[in-house]
């Protein structure tokens, strides 16, 4: 009889190991942050919880949010970084928390030439053009802001006013 509880007591205790094991390796994983990734200069849509009325943005220079019909947010991103996003119900009670990360520009026709410390970045498809990029070197995006400025005003300008 005493070699079958033996034989419990060894299956018991290592059961109660792999437990204590596990619930130990769960314990110290980190928790994973609730994080909404978008690139700068680009806009992701969310679909939002049930009852949100107002959204909260940490910083609106990373990021911009734009709140639209059925629960749809349009997240835009303004400039690198992280910052907090809240979506709260009309008691004013948080009903989501997330973390907005906002990455630089990953298309594929990026290029970024660098003359010393300065930077300038174009995209090329099929042939290279400037490309107004945060971190650019202050003269090189002052001049392509302004061609680019200068092009939508002469837009604006030749368009037929709205009758």
């Amino acid at each position: 009889m005493s070699g079958v509880s033996n034989r419990r007591m060894r299956r018991l205790s290592g059961l109660l190991a792999g437990i204590v094991c596990a619930a130990s390796l769960f314990a110290a994983a980190p928790a994973q942050a609730d994080v909404f990734d978008v690139r700068v200069d680009q806009a992701r849509v969310m679909k939002l919880p049930d009852r949100v009325s107002t959204i909260i943005i940490g910083n609106p220079m990373i990021a911009d949010a734009a709140l639209q019909a059925g629960g749809i947010l349009v997240i835009t991103g303004k400039g690198y970084g992280s910052t907090n996003m809240l979506a709260l119900d009309r008691a004013g009670h948080v009903i989501m928390d997330k973390t907005v990360q906002v990455m630089g520009a990953g298309s594929s026709d990026l290029v970024t030439v660098y003359k010393g410390m300065a930077r300038e970045s174009y995209s090329c498809s099929p042939e290279c053009a400037a490309r107004i990029t945060l971190g650019d070197d202050a003269g090189f995006f002052g001049a392509a802001m302004g061609q680019s400025s200068a092009r939508t005003g002469g837009a604006q300008a030749a368009a037929p006013a709205a009758h």
